[in-house]
């Protein structure tokens, strides 16, 4: 604390300059200067002063609730590794410790919270607070939800499924190009909406454990938002110009996997993208949340169709017509996951979806019969592909939606 005191005409003027190192304690506990009062704090308004001051990350607590192995997932590391283009060590712990997701105690492994998001088997048995929720409204208000899905597996996952979802429900338009393969032109960019929802994930503030990352579709607008807003001494102003990580230890794991650029750029990528496809601008609000809005201007139907719409054809002219309309919904939900994820396990299909265990294998089941999918490789971690027969007619069907709708 630096104390200077300047004398001019007969008055003595004391500066005390703000410190670098608060919260600064006195004989009799911690102050907070407001205007022309001092305030002693209390216990809660310590620990949120701390908080506010970035003196604590959640990402780097440690997490005593996680026990290794029992809840870690070696498969989930593999992956990373293999994004990360590094070659997996026999030594699973050096490699965990190498990542900042653990470190060494007493000869017991003891992970982080960034550890824990990122490689446990099920993060739904360890934080609920961490969960992406999709929802899809009718109309313009929070009233009437037609679809909501969940995802809490991890950090990783969470994020991909939030745009599998996004996908589901946003329309494209499609164009021939004179290629075999045709032009698919989203309503609005799918890389600006995964910008805002990979930096809703890494930059929330996980202290709170009453809100999770929200992902809202509505007839005139996208909105994506995340418990926190901005970090202190940021502003929207900032936006584009400046950055500070509320969590750098998740930053860097998903720096590593390609997610994010850790430049700040997010923003400016995303006001770019909506502007080369001749979009307004995303709109960003922050108070207790960060909010960025995706506004979709009314357009006409013609040019524009879901992106299931193929599937649906596909799964009329294959399966039989006794089939209630239900499951051919179904059906076609789960060809439209697995034709823009590549490949999918039973499992993940059964997350993405909401379907039960049962309800997933008798519609695999089904299309399995209509040679529409097919499982590849082994049992535990063999992923479900379309066929040949299946990609030639949806193919087909996506050329005749061009030709119709434009």
């Amino acid at each position: 604390m630096k104390i200077l005191i300047e004398d001019y005409n007969s008055i003595l003027i004391i500066h005390v300059r703000e410190g670098d190192d608060k919260p600064h304690k006195c004989a009799s506990g911690f102050y907070l200067r407001v205007g022309p009062n001092t305030q002693k704090l209390n216990r809660n308004e310590i620990v949120a002063f701390i908080k506010a001051e970035g003196k604590v990350r959640f990402d780097e607590l440690l997490c005593t609730r996680f026990h290794y192995p029992k809840q870690f997932d070696g498969k989930k590391l593999n992956d990373f590794l293999n994004l990360s283009a590094i070659t997996p060590p026999r030594d699973k712990t050096l490699a965990l410790v190498n990542l900042g997701a653990a470190e060494k105690q007493e000869g017991r492994t003891v992970f982080n919270n960034s550890g824990v998001l990122f490689f446990s088997k099920n993060l739904d048995d360890i934080y609920h607070h961490t969960t992406v929720t999709c929802a899809l409204y009718a109309g313009t208000e929070k009233a009437d939800v037609q679809d909501r899905r969940d995802f809490n597996e991890d950090i990783i996952s969470s994020i991909d499924r939030g745009m599998i979802f996004l996908k589901q429900y946003i329309p494209v338009r499609y164009e021939m190009t004179g290629m075999p393969q045709r032009r698919e032109i989203p309503e609005i960019p799918y890389d600006a909406l995964r910008e805002a929802l990979i930096n809703a994930v890494a930059h929330r503030d996980y202290f709170e454990k009453g809100a999770n990352v929200m992902v809202e579709i509505f007839d005139d607008r996208i909105d994506i938002s995340n418990p926190g807003g901005l970090v202190k001494g940021m502003s929207t102003k900032d936006l584009g110009k400046k950055s500070v990580l509320r969590n750098p230890n998740i930053a860097s794991l998903l720096h590593r996997v390609g997610y994010i650029e850790k430049m700040g750029t997010g923003v400016t990528k995303m006001r770019k993208l909506m502007r080369e496809a001749g979009l307004l601008p995303p709109l960003f609000e922050s108070g207790y949340f960060f909010t960025a809005t995706f506004r979709r201007h009314k357009r006409e139907k013609r040019g524009l169709v879901s992106t299931t719409d193929p599937m649906d054809r596909a799964i009329r002219e294959t399966i039989d017509e006794t089939v209630n309309e239900t499951v051919k919904k179904h059906l076609a939900l789960i060809l439209d996951a697995i034709y823009h994820e590549i490949s999918l396990s039973g499992p993940q299909l059964e997350n993405i979806l909401g379907m039960t265990r049962a309800t997933a294998k008798r519609s695999l089941a089904l299309l399995k019969t209509s040679n529409l999918v097919i499982f590849s490789g082994a049992s535990k971690t063999g992923k479900y592909l379309l066929t040949e027969q299946a990609k030639h007619l949806i193919e087909e069907m996506l050329k005749k939606l061009a030709r119709n709708h434009s």
